[in-house]
C-alpha cells in the first residue's frame, strides 16, 4: 500500500506542478477557444491541461517500475506498456484536438486504433465470468470487439460529460478510487497477481485527477480538453480490461467444486463485469440519452448541445458549485455501493443505506434554491454567501442631491458583485483575475 500511495502522490504532484506552465503555453500557442453557446463559463479559459496529465501518468510508471514490490508488475505483465502506448497515441491526437479542432469521425476513429494497440500488446478480454454458466472464453476477434467497444465507450462517456468545471476529474477520481479498493482487495486479500496492473493504474488515475483538480475547480484557470478528457476515459477503460478479462475465474474456485458453480457463487467476487459501468454510470446515462436526443432531432450524435445532465441542472436553478457536487454525490453512491455488495452481498443493511442516500439525493434536486445559513456564533468563520443579511436601519435617510445630479450608488456587498468576462486576448488569464468591476466613481476615496 505505501509504494501505491507514493506512486499516487508522485502522479498528484507532477501533474500539479506541470499544470501552471502548461496553461501559459496553451494561452502562448493560442489554444483558448471563444466561448461557444453551449458553454457555461463566462471568459476565454486556455485548454491542453491532458499535457500535464499525460506526463503525471509517465512520472507514476517510471517510479513504480523502480520500487521494489511494483517493479515485478512490469516484469511479469506488458499491460503497463501497452497502456502508455495507448495513452500516448490518444493523447496526441487529443492535444491536436484541442488547438485544431478535429472532426468528431476522426477522433472516434483514433480512439478505436488505441484500443487496438492496447489489444496488439496483450491487453484484452480473454474470458467472461457468466453467473450460471461458467467461464466463456472468448476468441480472439470477439476479444478483441468487446475490448475496442468498452474501450470507445468509457472513453466518450467521461469526455461527454466534461461540462463543467472540475466535473470530469472528481467523478473520474470517484470512480478510480471504488475501483483501486476493489482490484487492491483482489490482489491483496485473495493474492491474485493478475490484479497488480489494474490496482497500479487505479492509483495513478486517482493522482493524475487529484493533481489536476485544484487548478480546474470553479473557477477553472485552465481546462483539460480532449487531450485530457480522452486520456482519463482510457484509463479508467484500461483499468476495467486488465481486471474483468484477465483475471483466471478458476483461482477464485473457493465455494464448490465446479467451475460455473464457483463462478455463480463468486458472483460478488466479479463484479468488474459490470463495475466499468456502474462507476461511470452517470457519464454513460449522459452519453445514451445525447445520442438518442440528437438522433431524434435529425442532428449528428456528435453534434454539441445543451441537453447534458450538469446542463439541465443549471437550467432548474442550481448554482455551478451545486451542480457539480450533485454529480459527485451520485457517482459515489454507485461506485461505492457496488464496491459495497461486492464484499457483502447478503447484507441487507448496504440496500438500505443506498435507498437513504438516494432519497437524500432527490432531496437536493428539489430545492436547487436553498442556500443554508450558518448561525449567528459561526458567521465570522464561514464565507459572507452563508451569512445572514442585516436589515437596513428603516429610520435612516436617503441623502439629498442637488438637482441635476446622480445620486451615489450603494456600497456593494462582497459577495454581490458581478463577475466581468476576460478580454478577448486573454489578457486576465495570465495573472490575477480581475473578476469584479468596481462601482466606486472616479474620484471617489478608496
Amino acid at each position: 500500500m505505501r509504494d501505491y500511495l507514493l506512486t499516487l502522490c508522485v502522479t498528484a504532484a507532477v501533474t500539479y506542478l506541470l499544470t501552471g506552465p502548461v496553461r501559459k503555453f496553451a494561452i502562448a500557442t493560442g489554444a483558448m477557444p471563444e466561448i461557444r453557446a453551449r458553454d457555461v463559463h463566462r471568459e476565454p479559459t486556455p485548454r491542453l491541461g491532458g499535457i500535464a496529465m499525460f506526463f503525471g501518468l509517465c512520472a507514476g510508471l517510471l517510479v513504480a517500475a523502480h520500487l521494489q514490490n511494483l517493479g515485478s508488475v512490469f516484469e511479469l505483465s506488458n499491460e503497463p506498456r501497452a497502456l502508455l502506448s495507448g495513452a500516448a497515441l490518444i493523447w496526441l491526437i487529443g492535444v491536436l484536438d484541442d488547438k485544431f479542432e478535429l472532426d468528431a469521425l476522426i477522433k472516434l476513429g483514433a480512439q478505436m486504433i488505441s484500443a487496438g494497440v492496447m489489444v496488439a500488446q496483450g491487453l484484452t478480454i480473454l474470458w467472461l465470468p457468466i453467473p450460471g454458466i461458467g467461464t466463456v472464453a472468448l476468441t480472439p476477434g470477439q476479444g478483441t470487439l468487446l475490448t475496442v467497444a468498452l474501450v470507445v465507450l468509457t472513453i466518450n462517456a467521461v469526455n461527454f460529460v466534461d461540462g463543467l468545471d472540475g466535473l470530469a476529474a472528481g467523478m473520474v477520481c470517484i470512480a478510480a478510487a471504488a475501483f483501486f479498493l476493489y482490484a487492491y482487495r483482489l490482489w491483496y486479500g485473495y493474492t491474485i497477481e493478475a490484479a497488480a496492473p489494474a490496482t497500479l493504474f487505479a492509483a495513478i488515475l486517482m493522482g493524475m485527477c487529484l493533481g489536476f483538480l485544484p487548478h480546474n475547480m470553479h473557477p477553472a484557470r485552465i481546462f483539460m480538453g480532449d487531450s485530457g478528457s480522452m486520456l482519463i476515459g482510457l484509463i479508467l477503460a484500461a483499468s476495467a480490461i486488465s481486471i474483468t478479462g484477465q483475471v483466471d475465474p478458476d483461482i477464485l474456485r473457493l465455494f464448490e467444486g465446479s467451475t460455473r458453480e464457483a463462478t455463480h457463487a463468486a458472483l460478488p467476487v466479479f463484479i468488474p463485469l459490470l463495475l466499468p459501468l456502474t462507476i461511470i454510470a452517470i457519464p454513460m446515462a449522459d452519453l445514451v440519452l445525447a445520442i438518442v436526443r440528437r438522433t431524434w432531432k435529425g442532428q449528428s450524435p456528435f453534434a454539441a448541445d445543451r441537453g447534458h445532465l450538469h446542463h439541465r441542472l443549471l437550467e432548474i436553478g442550481h448554482s455551478h458549485s451545486r451542480a457539480v457536487l450533485i454529480m459527485y454525490f451520485w457517482s459515489a453512491l454507485i461506485a461505492f455501493g457496488t464496491l459495497a455488495y461486492s464484499v457483502h452481498s447478503t447484507s441487507m443493511w448496504i440496500v438500505l443505506g443506498v435507498v437513504a442516500l438516494s432519497a437524500i439525493g432527490l432531496v437536493l434536486l428539489l430545492l436547487p434554491r436553498f442556500r443554508p445559513r450558518a448561525p449567528r456564533w459561526a458567521e465570522s468563520v464561514v464565507p459572507p454567501r452563508y451569512r445572514r443579511r442585516k436589515p437596513a436601519p428603516a429610520a435612516e435617510a436617503e441623502p439629498e442631491t442637488a438637482p441635476g445630479t446622480a445620486a451615489e450608488p450603494a456600497a456593494v456587498r462582497e459577495d454581490e458583485r458581478v463577475p466581468v468576462p476576460a478580454g478577448i486576448n486573454g489578457a486576465t488569464a495570465i495573472g490575477n483575475r480581475a473578476r469584479f468591476t468596481d462601482r466606486r466613481k472616479a474620484g471617489t476615496p478608496s
